[in-house]
């Protein structure tokens, strides 16, 4: 017996250019890397997921930010912007000045995808949402 995605998976296989997905009852659908839409050569997305304490509890949050046209999350052309000057690398985002609170509220965040056809895969945890933001720009910014 065969069932359809839930919509949330569904929209990204459509985003990515994938025409149609289904899951067996039997087990989870593989994660697989979605394709580029054709004729796109190089065409980056990246899938974002930020998580409240450390990755271990809260709520995930996601989103998929792709960059031509910039959509994903409010601040998606700020996020591609900021990628595209550093060749899709988040930690080569530049640093912006702030001054965060030595409060101790982690959240881990996660980019995967590809960026001008390189593959991406960025994981950290920071100790706050200030010291994220300063670190990452709008990239992650998913909640504005």
């Amino acid at each position: 017996m065969r069932r359809a995605l839930p919509v949330t998976a569904a929209l990204l296989l459509a985003a990515a250019g994938a025409t149609t997905a289904t899951a067996t009852t039997a087990g989870p659908l593989p994660v697989t890397d979605p394709a580029p839409a054709a004729g796109t050569p190089g065409a980056s997305w990246l899938e974002l997921t930020v998580t409240p304490g450390a990755g271990r509890s809260g709520d995930p949050r996601g989103a998929l930010l792709l960059c031509d046209p910039p959509q994903g999350h409010s601040r998606a052309a700020e996020a591609c912007a900021e990628l595209t000057a550093a060749h899709g690398d988040v930690r080569a985002v530049p640093r912006r000045d702030a001054v965060c609170p030595l409060l101790y509220a982690p959240v881990a965040v996660r980019a995967r995808g590809q960026w001008d056809g390189r593959p991406v895969d960025y994981r950290e945890t920071f100790a706050n949402r200030c010291e994220l933001e300063a670190a990452t720009g709008a990239v992650f910014a998913l909640d504005d």
